[in-house]
């Protein structure tokens, strides 16, 4: 039996519920055109800002770095002595990238478990990209 199919049978029986939570398709980080494309919408730049916005803070860094790297998903309790923060202050930013559409989560009873969304990361590689106009290491001084 499926265990999503039936949330009271799951329960009854002592299996953890798993819910994976929709990306909005408007979540900013589902856009992101490359900086370097001609005529960015006043919505894209909007929506990459709201992206870079939620990485514009440290801990937040932290977090999506500690995910990256992780063997699988993590919850709060498993940041918070990792980042020296309170659960309130990891969960706070754990929102944050989830709205930026960063983060995917996934609900196992009470508790949330969060990874990085790989195919999120991959669009964001192609942000920076100019078009192939500039050899690979090839760096302004």
């Amino acid at each position: 039996m499926n265990v999503d199919a039936d949330p009271m049978t799951a329960r009854q029986e002592g299996r953890a519920r798993r819910v994976e939570l929709p990306v909005l398709e408007d979540a900013p980080a589902r856009c992101c055109p490359p900086l370097a494309a001609a005529g960015m919408s006043e919505r894209d730049a909007e929506l990459t800002a709201r992206v870079f916005k939620a990485l514009a803070d440290p801990h937040r860094v932290r977090i999506v770095n500690l995910l990256v790297t992780a063997p699988g998903p993590l919850c709060v309790c498993d940041l918070t002595p990792q980042l020296g923060l309170s659960q309130p202050t990891v969960s706070f930013h754990l929102r944050k990238l989830v709205e930026a559409g960063l983060l995917l989560r996934e609900r196992r009873g009470v508790w949330s478990y969060y990874r990085v969304d790989r195919g999120t990361l991959a669009r964001l590689a192609v942000v920076f990209d100019e078009g192939g106009d500039r050899a690979e290491g090839d760096h302004d001084g």
